[in-house]
């Protein structure tokens, strides 16, 4: 039989089946009275990686970045983001729709990075015909943008601008540690300064669904609010998540701990991609963005199918 390499995107990678195993032992409870063990160990976890105080597990990518938004935003307020971001081309316009928040798009460059420049001539002046700034929102790796990883300087240079004017700072980084191990640095490093971050699990990281945000403690105590608003509250989450669900808790360290593969994953035993017998393992390729490694699991595709230009595609589809 034939094997087929699928290479549309990382979100088809199927969890091993250590992975497997795990889904049965892990420890269960009702996460919305905060009883879900496994959800707390991830959250937790989550929050150390990412240097922030606490986390808070959501259902998706799109609904971490929509709670997100929605916290930092009121009616009326306005996000500025790139115009290839994936929150301002794929959400649904959600953040307009069930938030009455008004997008500012400026342009990407192809390396998925918006001119600083540009950013500040975004920013409107107090002045009652125009909708207030709040927010500013990044993205790493840039989908749209070949997979583009952002560097820690220039996060840190949207920081300082936003904060001379007043406004926070959300990164999309639905897959960040891709951008942590192209650019050989620590998640924590990326996501310094920003108010809030989020990371996808069911796309590198290769679990079955879901998505973590990490912010201060009273931001992630917002964010628990909204989640429920949206219908994101869950009960015995734990059992499809299966975060910290076998002894190994340091998927994430190494030298740097985020280039470490998939084989110290909590998430399941240490089965490498090549034992796998699916018929849709992705192998990695020498895409500028990619790790010789892979992010704790080598069977993503590490293909980047966008790009900044009139010939990206019209859906997600990129690796990164």
């Amino acid at each position: 039989m034939m094997r087929v390499v699928d290479l549309r995107s990382d979100t088809v990678t199927l969890p091993p089946p250590g992975m497997r195993e795990a889904i049965l032992r892990a420890p269960l409870g009702d996460d919305v009275y905060g009883e879900d063990p496994t959800v707390r160990k991830l959250e937790e976890l989550a929050a150390e990686i990412t240097g922030k105080e606490a986390g808070l597990l959501v259902v998706s990518g799109t609904m971490g970045n929509l709670v997100s938004i929605l916290v930092h935003c009121g009616r009326g307020d306005e996000v500025i983001l790139g115009d290839q971001c994936h929150t301002f081309l794929y959400e649904a316009g959600g953040i307009a729709a069930l938030g009455g928040i008004h997008p500012h798009p400026v342009p990407n460059d192809p390396d998925g990075t918006m001119p600083l420049e540009k950013i500040e001539a975004a920013v409107r002046p107090d002045n009652i015909h125009f909708p207030r700034t709040r927010l500013v929102c990044l993205e790493n790796t840039h989908n749209r943008c070949w997979g583009s990883p952002l560097t820690p300087e220039y996060t840190q240079e949207v920081v300082e601008l936003a904060r001379r004017h007043g406004l926070a700072v959300h990164l999309d980084g639905a897959r960040i540690f891709n951008a942590a191990a192209a650019l050989g640095v620590e998640v924590e490093e990326l996501a310094s300064g920003v108010d809030s971050v989020t990371f996808c699990l069911s796309k590198g990281l290769a679990a079955p669904v879901g998505s973590v945000i990490c912010g201060e403690r009273g931001f992630i105590e917002e964010a628990l609010r909204v989640r429920k608003l949206v219908g994101g509250a869950m009960r015995q989450a734990g059992s499809s998540l299966l975060a910290g669900s076998t002894p190994s808790s340091t998927w994430w360290r190494g030298s740097p701990r985020t280039t470490r593969t998939h084989s110290s994953w909590p998430m399941g035993s240490p089965t490498s991609t090549a034992s796998i017998p699916s018929p849709n393992v992705c192998a990695p390729t020498s895409s500028t963005s990619s790790s010789s490694g892979g992010i704790l699991r080598n069977s993503k595709s590490d293909v980047a199918s966008g790009g900044c230009s009139s010939t990206a595609p019209e859906h997600e589809s990129s690796a990164w």
